[in-house]
């Protein structure tokens, strides 16, 4: 008797689960269980009623029938040429399509989110507690049949066996949107200003105010920031090298930097952000908009002589906050849309409304940025090839080349594949590894779960997800059901969207994170976005004139091309044999400890904080 009551208890707790696992509340609806027995669905502001949220308002089903697909919209945006010549042409036409495009785009992101970190329901602690990013849906439950609920198998795959099958790059393809190497290396110092995992404690802690602030410029906390300012007409410090300016070295002033002992005193240059010197590529920006910022500074003196240093600089930092969002949306975004329609940066269009000035970062957003597969095995600089490994700690071929080179370089240079698997370069192929770590450690829903939340038709089979047979079987044996899918092995493993560099559920929804975070900067609110903000009307039609040839044009020397396209004609080659073995600076016994350094992961996914990093583990 009392073994059979035993067996009894063991059976009843062995099958008791969070009846939220399966997930049967519909449209976004928040399912609760009061008992964890019975469910609840809460249908509010979703549009639907009914137990379970199935049933559609007549007013729902209006939206929806009126509503185009983000398929149908897509096909519009990316055919007729002709009309959309038109429309560009056309002033109030063109800003009238943007302004829809952000109130569809902008709305598809929750904020202030309900979700934070590892949190499944909504809270105050939770709300305040900026050092952790955000989410946009919520984690599995914790007491599930299976990590994504009830769907799929009991353990998901090992990493490692994912990294080989579908991640591993076998032979370098080009970008076939044509997208040239200048192109990641913008995003990989951009994107540093806000995307600040914390390296000790990973994710989902992050130590960044979680906006564009430049912060990669001009540091983080004004105390770095006062470090970096010769405080003499608001300009940043500088070093001179060959007569042009570079950032100051690092006994010009005292801001630490990471690991900077790896590298000659000539070659130790302090940024804004402490982990730069690990690629010779955030040289590159760092200096453009040092130089731009100074640039600035000189404009704003000579129209607003009685300023004091302080006014200049902070006004500067105003207008580079600007430039950078205007070459953001209007170049970067634009290449990466595939759109004949071109995207505009006008903040009027948000002003009057109910846009949000503030931004939090989802976790989503910061995984689905993990594009290094466009990183190629090698990049050619001034007629000599490097490995990505060879270029660790190494800025000698951007100070020997000059700017002007490696801008032509690098533009004419083909970036990789990444949607379609298969595309990882080995030397990151260990961020994968991480972000799909990541994706775990933050029980993320399916890759399924994420196209329903941003509106888009669910895969019913992995041949729908990959576009082809080998990988889909292989996917198939390894998950057992397509709504088991991770989200990051879903949104990289996705067959490409022609013409965009991605695929569909990547590019919709890294759309609205994007256009939602540079539009909620404050400079355009309609109390900021003025003349007198940023030094007079002069200065701000450098901000509304500016695109990205005109920014290097106007801080390298002999204007070299820029785009993140590579030219009209131009035919994929091999990058050349010849290395830069004999001239390298940097000891390649350092370069392997700092390779193989785990701090430096870090690195390479997002922005860690290097000061926090041990010398001692280099």
């Amino acid at each position: 008797f009392q073994q059979s009551i035993i067996v009894c208890t063991t059976l009843t707790i062995s099958w008791t689960y969070d009846p939220c696992c399966s997930f049967p509340c519909q449209h976004q609806s928040v399912c609760t269980s009061p008992d964890m027995i019975s469910y609840q669905c809460d249908c509010t502001g979703t549009g639907y009623y009914g137990d379970e949220c199935q049933h559609p308002y007549l007013s729902t089903r209006i939206k929806k029938w009126i509503k185009p697909s983000k398929s149908t919209t897509h096909y519009i945006l990316t055919h007729f040429k002709w009309v959309w010549t038109i429309v560009n042409n056309v002033s109030w036409l063109r800003k009238t399509l943007m302004k829809a495009v952000l109130a569809m785009r902008v709305s598809s992101v929750t904020e202030p989110s309900p979700y934070r970190g590892l949190s499944s329901y909504p809270s105050w602690s939770a709300y305040i507690n900026d050092t952790m990013y955000v989410r946009t849906l919520p984690p599995v439950p914790t007491n599930c049949p299976t990590p994504m609920g009830v769907k799929g198998k009991p353990e998901l795959p090992e990493i490692s066996v994912l990294l080989e099958k579908f991640f591993k790059r076998r032979t370098f393809q080009p970008c076939p949107q044509r997208t040239s190497v200048l192109f990641p290396f913008f995003a990989q110092h951009f994107t540093h200003m806000f995307f600040k995992t914390d390296p000790m404690k990973g994710m989902p802690y992050q130590w960044g105010d979680q906006l564009v602030d430049l912060s990669q410029i001009y540091g983080h906390g004004e105390k770095r920031q006062h470090e970096l300012r010769s405080h003499v007409n608001g300009k940043l410090k500088v070093s001179l090298v060959d007569g042009h300016e570079f950032p100051p070295l690092s006994n010009q002033t005292t801001a630490n930097m990471s690991n900077i002992n790896l590298l000659p005193q000539e070659y130790q240059f302090v940024f804004g952000h402490q982990g730069f010197s690990l690629m010779p590529t955030f040289l590159i920006w760092s200096t453009i908009w040092l130089r731009e910022h100074n640039r600035i500074c000189d404009l704003i003196k000579e129209e607003n002589p009685a300023w004091d240093d302080e006014r200049i600089f902070q006004t500067a930092r105003l207008v580079l906050t600007g430039e950078t969002i205007k070459v953001v949306i209007e170049d970067y975004v634009q290449h990466l849309s595939g759109f004949h329609y071109k995207l505009l940066y006008d903040p009027e269009l948000v002003q009057g409304g109910s846009h949000s000035f503030h931004n939090q970062i989802h976790v989503e957003f910061q995984l689905l940025y993990h594009w290094h597969a466009l990183m190629p095995d090698q990049i050619e600089f001034n007629g000599k090839s490097y490995t990505m490994k060879r270029l660790l700690f190494n800025p000698e071929p951007v100070v020997k080349g000059g700017l002007k080179r490696t801008i032509e370089d690098l533009s004419n240079q083909w970036a990789g594949q990444v949607a379609g698997g298969k595309t990882q370069g080995a030397a990151t192929l260990h961020v994968a590894g991480l972000a799909i770590k990541n994706g775990r450690d933050l029980r993320m829903q399916s890759f399924n779960a994420y196209k329903e939340k941003f509106e888009m038709k669910k895969y019913t089979t992995f041949q729908e997800l990959t576009g082809e047979e080998e990988m889909a079987a292989e996917l198939q044996k390894l998950y057992g059901d397509i709504d088991a899918v991770e989200y990051y092995i879903g949104i990289m493993l996705e067959k490409r969207r022609s013409p965009q560099l991605f695929g569909e559920t990547l590019t919709e929804m890294g759309s609205p994170y994007s256009l939602k975070g540079l539009y909620s900067n404050p400079i355009n609110h309609k109390d900021w976005w003025k003349p007198s903000t940023f030094g007079g009307q002069k200065i701000m039609d450098v901000i509304k004139n500016t695109n990205l040839q005109s920014l290097i044009c106007r801080t390298v020397e002999g204007c070299p091309h820029a785009s993140f396209t590579v030219p009209d004609g131009a035919t994929y080659r091999l990058p050349s044999d010849k290395q830069d073995v004999e001239n390298d600076r940097t000891s390649a016994i350092l370069i392997e400890r700092a390779r193989n350094a785990d701090a430096n992961k870090y690195m390479w996914t997002q922005d860690a904080k290097p000061n926090s990093i041990p010398d001692k583990e280099l």
